[in-house]
């Protein structure tokens, strides 16, 4: 089963699925270190996803987790309104995400792992971006969001990966996992399957964003873990058309089974705010240059619906 804010759903019930994006951002933390990182226009959100959903859109996983602008509320409202699955997010950022005084740099292993359990099995926490995880609603995430960064791979400590590894073992819900480089990517699937998270259930990010390491994408995949790939017309760090060279080098080693796409949406990246391209973005330009350049239709509907189904639900 595929945990949902509107709850549980059986895999085959998920549909075209956008594995990585930003639906709502609130104004505080994330909006100061870049004023993209603010997505909290209920309307215009509405309207991006109405989009989606009239192209063939049918689920989102959005990627920000509580204390850092996540906005739980609307979440459920616009997966309600649309009628679209949306899975939220538990777990943390990168520690620049959080002030210097906020919960989640002072709790324990073990307070951290309590609230990521609790958010999975019970509700999500609200107001956490000033509060401490006190109130809930009877709406739950469905995936834990992860973030490691140069400073996260100094500290010997790792207490919230151990908390994030024990919550996944714990309720069978799959850990996503932020990464800088591909060598943080291979260096944290390593952690989490040495800790006892089953590979197929680590979803690595951001991997695309430099292209010069395909190996390393290999060498995930290896392990039996899932690439996410969410760099598709993000024209700063390379064109579509090496994105899909980089799809078909991975197919061509056989990985079509662990391959998800995303556009990491920002406030830059939302029609409906503005952005230079939108929800729709995959539909109607990725997926006409991936047939163009060879890739068949059984393994977009791979990337896009069947990969999804399996790397959400709960194993």
């Amino acid at each position: 089963m595929i945990q949902t804010v509107q709850g549980l759903i059986p895999p085959e019930q998920l549909g075209f699925c956008h594995s990585h994006e930003h639906l709502f951002l609130a104004e505080g933390q994330p909006e100061k270190l870049n004023p993209a990182l603010r997505i909290d226009d209920y309307t215009a959100t509405l309207s991006e996803l109405e989009m989606f959903q009239s192209l063939g859109g049918k689920a989102i996983v959005d990627a920000q987790p509580l204390g850092c602008g996540r906005m739980e509320k609307e979440l459920v409202k616009v997966s309600s309104q649309t009628k679209t699955h949306i899975v939220a997010s538990t777990g943390f950022h990168k520690l620049a995400f959080y002030p210097h005084n906020h919960w989640i740099r002072t709790f324990s292993m073990e307070e951290l792992k309590e609230v990521f359990i609790h958010e999975l099995t019970v509700g999500m926490y609200i107001g956490t971006d000033s509060h401490l995880p006190k109130e809930y609603i009877n709406h739950k995430a469905g995936q834990i969001k992860t973030a490691i960064d140069e400073k996260r791979m100094k500290d010997s400590e790792k207490k919230w990966f151990i908390a994030a590894a024990q919550a996944s073992i714990e309720t069978s819900i799959p850990i996503m996992c932020h990464t800088e480089t591909v060598e943080q990517g291979d260096y944290l699937t390593d952690l989490y399957i040495k800790l006892g998270v089953p590979p197929r259930n680590i979803i690595v990010c951001h991997l695309d964003r430099k292209l010069d390491n395909i190996g390393a994408h290999k060498k995930i995949a290896e392990k039996g873990c899932f690439v996410e790939y969410d760099t598709i017309g993000r024209f700063k760090y390379h064109d579509d058309e090496l994105e899909v060279e980089m799809l078909k080098q991975m197919l061509e080693w056989g990985f079509a089974d662990a391959i998800l796409l995303g556009l990491d949406t920002t406030r830059q990246r939302l029609k409906s705010y503005g952005g230079e391209i939108g929800l729709n973005y995959i539909i109607e330009n990725f997926i006409p240059l991936m047939h163009r350049r060879g890739i068949s239709q059984k393994n977009i509907e791979k990337f896009m619906i069947k990969n999804p189904a399996i790397a959400f639900s709960k194993i």
